[in-house]
């Protein structure tokens, strides 16, 4: 009997590494043959399909960096200004011109105010739930509540784009030898809070956890010590790298390499179940029901041996003045380690600006607003963000590079009367950025009310954004991915569509 690593749980949140899946040779056949078939038949009958004027923009993004903003962002206090709005909607920030012109950032942007020329905002963005639902704004889950936010395992979740990203690019033959095409920066979502539960949001769903992204690790420790505290006791006091890091700080592959935790002999028994494996495949390889499998197999070890990923994540190889342009944050150093791994083939990274020490923490200003927005969040997002923007453009990358920039909704024109100010959830209206990868430069898609609270004209969904998004990377919506059940779900709602104001 073969003895192989793997695990049939669909999550790959919280697996176990020990766990073993114990098969013989047959039945290794017979494991998940209909779906596996199934999904090669899918696969091959989703071809994409460009439509109508669609047709000119479809495809041009060969790699996609998604950065996310969890917590959500405020649109009056970034690229949405109402300064003509009474002071407890209009708050106390200035707006700035940018580089397109009618277009004012917040004064705490002064360098993505330059690059707002290579960018598309999205001024209206809106739908119905103003919960932290990052399922519902990165897959086709078509509703969500406060149980499925918190349950990465709820079977009513869909797979995050990136998952599907990977899913059809495997399955077209388009996957690369020793490259990861699926990554996830700093670390695994959710897993720096105070309390053990994980938000749903960035997983495979039914397409099982080998879709999963790859998570990395932050290896690196912060500059700035905060305290932090919220009710219900919870607290945190330490060192936040989101505020700042260390010039040595790096990224590496989550529990892969010889890492603590994992022992040369460890690293040797994984080698030696790949080597039984080979062995005794070659009759197997006959069957195209397995390749599928073995082909993942093959590729996950390779992620843990191969220097290439190792290389693109090791940030300290750039050279200084390049990691300054990003800022020395851990928001600015994993955008450019998401640069250097799309330079090194990987076709989507996602970084998400996560909780840190604390649950309720990163862009979730319900109090301390203004001060967390001066002090911790605008300036060290001025840097990545412009950063990123700019280092693409003069690498020449930055026109087949998608670069999304998304939250989960966005706040209450109205302020609360707390310590430091506070704006709460506010799903109704908000903002999105987009560049590069086939995007138009310098436009503003829609617009808001005097006190961007409603959405006036040109409404955009966050399905129509991931409409917009697959479109260009050369992924027609229309496909359709067999479940666990087997049968054929739609990449997104029937309702979605590109935004075409939005395409170059």
């Amino acid at each position: 009997m073969l003895r192989i690593l793997g695990n049939r749980k669909h999550l790959c949140d919280g697996i176990s590494r020990r766990d073993l899946l114990h098969v013989g040779g047959a039945g290794l056949l017979g494991l998940t043959l209909p779906r596996l078939l199934a999904a090669q038949s899918h696969a091959a009958e989703a071809q994409p399909a460009a439509r109508g004027d669609l047709a000119a923009s479809f495809g041009r993004a060969k790699h996609c960096i998604l950065l996310f903003l969890y917590g959500s962002p405020s649109q009056l206090e970034t690229f949405d200004m109402k300064p003509n709005a009474p002071v407890e909607i209009r708050g106390t920030m200035k707006p700035i011109p940018s580089s397109l012109p009618g277009l004012d950032v917040v004064e705490h942007l002064p360098h993505t105010a330059r690059v707002m020329d290579r960018v598309t905002v999205v001024r209206s963005v809106t739908h119905p739930y103003p919960i932290h639902g990052v399922a519902f704004a990165t897959t086709g889950t078509p509703a969500i509540d406060v149980a499925m936010e918190l349950s990465p395992s709820d079977p009513r979740h869909q797979p995050y784009i990136g998952s599907i990203v990977e899913y059809l690019q495997r399955r077209a033959g388009g996957h690369s030898v020793n490259s990861v095409d699926n990554v996830f920066l700093p670390f695994r979502f959710s897993s720096q809070r105070t309390d053990e539960s994980h938000r749903a949001g960035p997983y495979a769903a039914y397409l099982g956890g080998e879709y999963c992204p790859k998570w990395t690790e932050f290896v690196g420790e912060g500059t700035k010590t905060v305290i932090k505290a919220r009710a219900g006791g919870f607290s945190f006091q330490g060192k936040e790298p989101y505020l700042g890091c260390t010039r040595n700080s790096t990224f590496r592959m989550s529990n892969t390499g010889v890492l603590p935790g994992m022992s040369l002999d460890r690293m040797d028994r994984r080698r030696s179940l790949l080597a039984q494996f080979d062995a005794m495949r070659s009759d197997l390889e006959r069957s195209t029901a397995v390749r599928p499998l073995t082909r993942f197999q093959q590729t996950a070890f390779s992620m843990l041996t191969s220097p290439k990923v190792a290389q693109a994540l090791d940030v300290r190889r750039e050279q200084s003045a390049t990691r300054d342009l990003y800022g020395l944050t851990l928001f600015g150093q994993s955008c450019l380690a998401a640069r250097r791994l799309v330079e090194a083939g990987t076709r989507f990274v996602s970084v998400f600006w996560d909780e840190y020490g604390l649950a309720g923490d990163a862009w979730d200003t319900h109090f301390n607003h203004f001060p967390r927005m001066i002090d911790q969040l605008l300036p060290n997002f001025d840097l990545a963000y412009s950063g990123l923007i700019l280092d693409l453009e003069r690498r020449g990358m930055l026109d087949d590079t998608l670069v999304i920039c998304l939250s989960e909704h966005g706040r209450t024109p109205k302020l609360a009367n707390v310590e430091g100010g506070g704006r709460d959830h506010w799903s109704r209206a908000y903002s999105a950025l987009f560049a590069g990868g086939g995007i138009a430069r310098g436009r503003v898609v829609g617009s808001t009310d005097d006190v961007a609270g409603d959405v006036k004209d040109r409404p955009v969904s966050p399905k129509d954004l991931l409409a917009t998004a697959y479109h260009l990377l050369g992924i027609d919506q229309r496909t359709r991915l067999p479940d666990r059940a087997g049968r054929p779900i739609g990449l997104l709602p029937d309702d979605a569509s590109p935004v075409a104001e939005m395409l170059a």
